[in-house]
């Protein structure tokens, strides 16, 4: 079975985050850890889909090890799908993400309405070798945007996203319990369980 797998992300949250999921299963390695920080690669997608596909593609043809990515992010209906796609850009990458929550929240102040205020996180993790994507998988968690910022736990949108079954927000959530629900944890979860069927070539 295949145990060394690249992370694709230079983002140190998600790799602690799916180091956990994968447990004792898989040594996840980042592309720190290969020194591949350096590379840059254009998400150009239209979904989360095609930016996970490039990202896991694109990194495989720099190592010989099997490579996971994916691509995830916030989408709001109240706002037309923002920022989905663009969650990681969204507003410009010189403000923070804590000062891009107040920006939503300021957009969605007129909705009083919990109902109204639905959103979802969504996940698409993708495992490639060799510069080709064998198979993706997809996970999404159902919520709404709360109308305060609330938590110091998490990274990115999770102070603004409520999650109904505990009652609070994703920032509010310990890593463990959040590593049991989050839409990451869905996807990641299908995807491991597909690689461990995999020979280890």
């Amino acid at each position: 079975m295949i145990r060394k797998i690249l992370f694709a992300t230079g983002n140190l949250n998600k790799v602690r985050e799916v180091k956990k999921l994968a447990g004792d299963s898989f040594e996840i390695l980042s592309l720190k850890d290969l020194k591949l920080e350096n590379l840059e690669v254009e998400e150009n997608g239209k979904t989360f889909l095609e930016n996970a596909k490039i990202k896991a593609e694109f990194y495989s043809n720099y190592t010989d090890l099997p490579v996971i990515a994916d691509d995830s992010g916030l989408v709001i209906d109240y706002l037309n799908g923002e920022p989905g796609v663009y969650s990681a850009r969204y507003l410009g990458n010189s403000l923070s993400f804590r000062d891009k929550c107040k920006i939503i929240l300021d957009k969605m102040s007129e909705v009083k309405d919990i109902k109204e205020r639905s959103a979802r996180f969504i996940c698409c993790a993708c495992f490639a070798q060799k510069g080709k994507s064998l198979f993706c998988k997809e996970g999404r968690v159902e919520g709404y945007i709360s109308f305060e910022l609330k938590g110091e736990k998490g990274f990115g949108y999770d102070p603004i996203f409520f999650y109904p079954p505990l009652n609070m927000t994703f920032a509010e959530i310990d890593l463990e319990s959040k590593n049991s629900i989050s839409h990451r944890y869905k996807a990641f979860k299908l995807l491991f369980e597909e690689i461990k069927k995999l020979p280890n070539k």
